[in-house]
């Protein structure tokens, strides 16, 4: 298989060095072993995360020119307003310095002390902004989805079986709202269907529940419903997008991923209420409502990237690149999550590392070594990033332990998946010499951005 032919060419280059093994080994053990904890200067290929590292396009870049810096009324303001309009087909707008700033705006606002929120599975900031005002996040995803081996085209479906459990035992008023997040992020970047969307729109209608989404990957999600769904082979992304949002009350939107943007968010709806609420609240906490924490220039690229993230032939691209790192992997066995996603490879690290158990934290033992093997930075998606239960505070070990290998938009070629699958197959191939790790420090919040470990023997 040969990877995509870019869609693009390249103007501007930045030049990246290749740390030496001494200075990878030195530079994982002064991190405390986290990939978060490194430095950009140490690394070489950089596929910690997709979110605010793509690269922009010229004409992203040209409209950062024309930057309205005005504290308030920014005509860039109004030029994201029109393009959300056109192109999710949501009325209001609120815009945010990223997407933890509108889930926090969004969830303070719906969630009560002691209600719950079914979600086709927990994202680590989204499951915080619930519990902070007093919720409980709790998982509605298909089985299919806790299995890395099973290829459902849709393994980010919501179980209405499971969804109907939790209303049957804590009662509608418990229910805050329905979460969805559109190419799930911790089951391998899979995506919702359609059909499961519309129907999920019906059933909430019955029992008057809220539906809100977390589009933030919501174009790549559009791609595959024209790939996969009966009936949308030939819709235009930007149609897909719209019906899918129709079924929601408002979404949630990290603008670092699919509008192919450095910075920036906001949170979308068509519900009145919702709006004015969160408006009056988005000046509280980052800004005025024509800015919401960013700059004119920074909604200007928004705008224009929310564009150019829906656009087919891009997204093609972009699905496919992932696709070829995942083949590479699966043509050496590497264990991954199967089918590929839309962001990411995920590495199966309970199959990479069986001889460790879940104690010495395999998926942050393996996202080290692949760096300190070829500076490669990668990051933990298991039981580090699920923390502890909030009541016993006991670890929480979730059915899938992974490595995310994130990759840029538009970033890095063909040639750099190679050099990354080279590594992980070596790796792979010496695998029952990697010793687990012990965390030595752990913060309160999100600790797998922050938290310390240190090596142990095998």
């Amino acid at each position: 298989m040969k990877g995509p032919v870019e869609p693009f060419k390249i103007k501007v280059i930045e030049h990246v060095g290749m740390p030496d093994e001494k200075r990878r080994t030195e530079a994982i053990r002064e991190a405390g072993y986290n990939t978060f904890l490194l430095k950009s200067e140490d690394v070489f290929i950089d596929l910690l995360t997709d979110s605010g590292t793509s690269a922009m396009s010229d004409n992203q870049w040209a409209g950062m020119m024309i930057g309205d810096e005005a504290y308030a009324g920014a005509r860039n303001f109004y030029h994201l307003e029109k393009a959300i309009q056109d192109i999710l087909g949501y009325k209001y707008m609120v815009p945010t310095h990223q997407g933890r700033g509108a889930e926090h705006l969004m969830y303070s606002h719906l969630v009560k002390p002691g209600q719950i929120v079914p979600r086709n599975m927990y994202f680590t900031t989204s499951k915080l902004h619930v519990e902070l005002p007093g919720g409980t996040m709790v998982d509605c995803i298909i089985d299919e989805a806790h299995d890395p081996e099973n290829e459902h085209p849709f393994k980010g479906n919501v179980d209405f079986k499971k969804l109907q459990g939790y209303i049957d035992e804590y009662g509608i008023d418990k229910i805050a709202f329905v979460n969805i997040e559109q190419d799930v992020n911790m089951a391998g970047g899979q995506p919702v269907s359609m059909e499961n969307l519309r129907k999920l729109r019906e059933f909430c209608d019955d029992y008057k529940l809220k539906i809100i989404y977390d589009a933030t990957r919501s174009s790549e999600n559009a791609y595959f419903i024209r790939e996969r769904e009966k009936g949308y082979e030939n819709t235009p992304i930007i149609e897909i997008l719209r019906e899918m949002m129709s079924y929601s009350d408002g979404c949630i939107y990290s603008s670092k991923k699919d509008c192919l943007v450095n910075i920036g968010g906001f949170l979308a709806t068509n519900d009145k209420e919702i709006f004015e609420a969160t408006r009056n609240m988005v000046v509280v906490y980052e800004g005025l409502h024509t800015y919401g924490g960013m700059a004119g220039r920074d909604m200007e690229a928004l705008a224009r990237g929310l564009k150019e993230g829906a656009e087919y032939k891009y997204l093609k691209y972009r699905i496919n690149q992932v696709r070829y790192l995942g083949s590479l992997l699966m043509d050496a066995s590497v264990p991954i999550v199967k089918p590929t996603g839309g962001h990411a490879v995920f590495l199966n690290a309970l199959k990479f590392l069986p001889h460790l158990s879940r104690e010495k934290w395999p998926a942050q033992t393996l996202a080290a070594a692949i760096y300190e093997d070829s500076g490669v930075r990668s990051m933990e998606r298991g039981a580090i990033s699920k923390g502890r239960d909030k009541v016993t505070g006991e670890n929480i070990f979730p059915k899938l332990e992974l490595v995310r290998l994130t990759i840029p938009r538009r970033v890095y070629t063909n040639t750099h998946m190679e050099y990354t699958a080279d590594s992980v197959i070596n790796l792979y191939e010496k695998r029952a010499e990697i010793a687990g790790l012990r965390m030595v420090y752990e913060p309160k919040y999100l600790r797998f951005f922050q938290a310390r470990f240190e090596k142990i023997d095998l």
